[in-house]
């Protein structure tokens, strides 16, 4: 029993420590990476918890600490993924009756380079029958594939690449101003393009998909969140309303993309409604929400889910918004202070 609660003792203070190595803002990826699994670490938690009180009793010194010690870090734990749970305030409000001239379905995932159940995958993108259409590390191959959507998407931006981070957007909708960037990086492409809906309102949107902060790949973030808060700048002071999506690589409740819906004062229809979850596909227990939709306050919602896995280590995410000016007076918008708007800035001109 001794060596079961020494096991404990460690695995405790461990699980205290990588809560809070995130709050260390530093961009090498072993700082960064153990903000993705909060809810695996709220859950083992709380079951250390429970198993330590019923095996012992605390009643020395140290173990009543050790316990205080683990349930204040539960209850910091329990606070970050609030937002998400269903209890919490739904950040992007439910759309009252459904107006096809001013909504947009947008069906969003990662392929897996490598992946070829293709038939599937592609069956399951014409099953929701979307209005657009993005996929991300796509290569030749993948392309090839997609050209089934051709009579149906008329409009398309492709950008098929063999290095995973190709991109392919199709869309029944008018692309107006369509292209293609490289923000950051000469091999990591962006599509930025203003959407023209069946009403003919104009909105803007922007698909991404920066490099994670992995060892063998990227080591640091800093590529990653300079991308992603120069999109944030752009969707700030862009006159028109503003989607963003994609694999971005960072998990929703993460200080970078907390600090991406500040500077864009875009909000995250995922708040107040669940997780979705869409990575890792194939492993149950380590999924984290890496495929993101975010959304102006003029947006109000139809529907949104996770859709089937189809081979590929993401599942798919599928969204129906409705451009509804008025409800921008009541959603409110994120807003920074002038430490979020410094930071920001310090990490888009941070050198890479």
């Amino acid at each position: 029993m001794e060596l079961l609660k020494t096991f404990i003792f460690c695995l405790g203070y461990l699980l205290i420590l990588i809560s809070l190595l995130p709050l260390i803002r530093q961009d090498y990826w072993f700082f960064r990476v153990f903000e993705y699994p909060r809810l695996q670490k709220l859950a083992l938690n709380a079951v250390l918890i429970i198993g330590f009180v019923s095996l012992y009793r605390p009643d020395t010194g140290h173990e009543m600490v050790f316990t205080v010690i683990l349930a204040l870090n539960l209850c910091y734990l329990v606070y970050q993924v609030f937002p998400f749970t269903t209890l919490a305030p739904k950040q992007v409000i439910k759309a009252i009756k459904h107006n096809p001239e001013r909504s947009l379905d947008l069906f969003i995932g990662n392929v897996f380079q490598y992946n070829r159940e293709a038939k599937a995958y592609l069956a399951s993108i014409k099953k929701v029958d979307p209005d657009m259409i993005m996929l991300v590390e796509t290569d030749s191959w993948w392309a090839e594939q997609a050209t089934i959507f051709e009579n149906d998407y008329p409009y398309r931006l492709l950008v098929p690449l063999e290095n995973t981070y190709g991109m392919l957007l199709y869309s029944k909708l008018e692309l107006v101003d369509a292209e293609v960037k490289f923000l950051v990086d000469d091999d990591i492409p962006s599509i930025h393009t203003c959407i023209k809906l069946r009403s003919g309102d104009l909105i803007r949107f922007h698909g991404l998909h920066p490099t994670p902060p992995v060892p063998g790949e990227n080591p640091r973030s800093t590529e990653r969140d300079k991308e992603i808060l120069l999109v944030a700048k752009a969707a700030k002071k862009s006159e028109l309303p503003v989607i963003v999506a994609g694999d971005l690589n960072d998990v929703a409740w993460s200080y970078t993309t907390l600090l991406f819906t500040k500077i864009s004062g875009l909000i995250d229809p995922r708040r107040g409604r669940g997780f979705f979850n869409t990575f890792h596909a194939k492993h149950r227990f380590m999924r984290f929400p890496l495929d993101h939709i975010f959304c102006s306050t003029a947006f109000t919602l139809l529907d949104i889910r996770r859709m089937p896995n189809c081979g590929s280590d993401h599942f798919p995410m599928y969204i129906s918004l409705q451009y509804e000016p008025r409800a921008a007076a009541v959603q409110e918008e994120p807003q920074p202070d002038a430490a979020d708007l410094a930071t920001a800035e310090e990490k888009i001109e941070k050198s890479t």
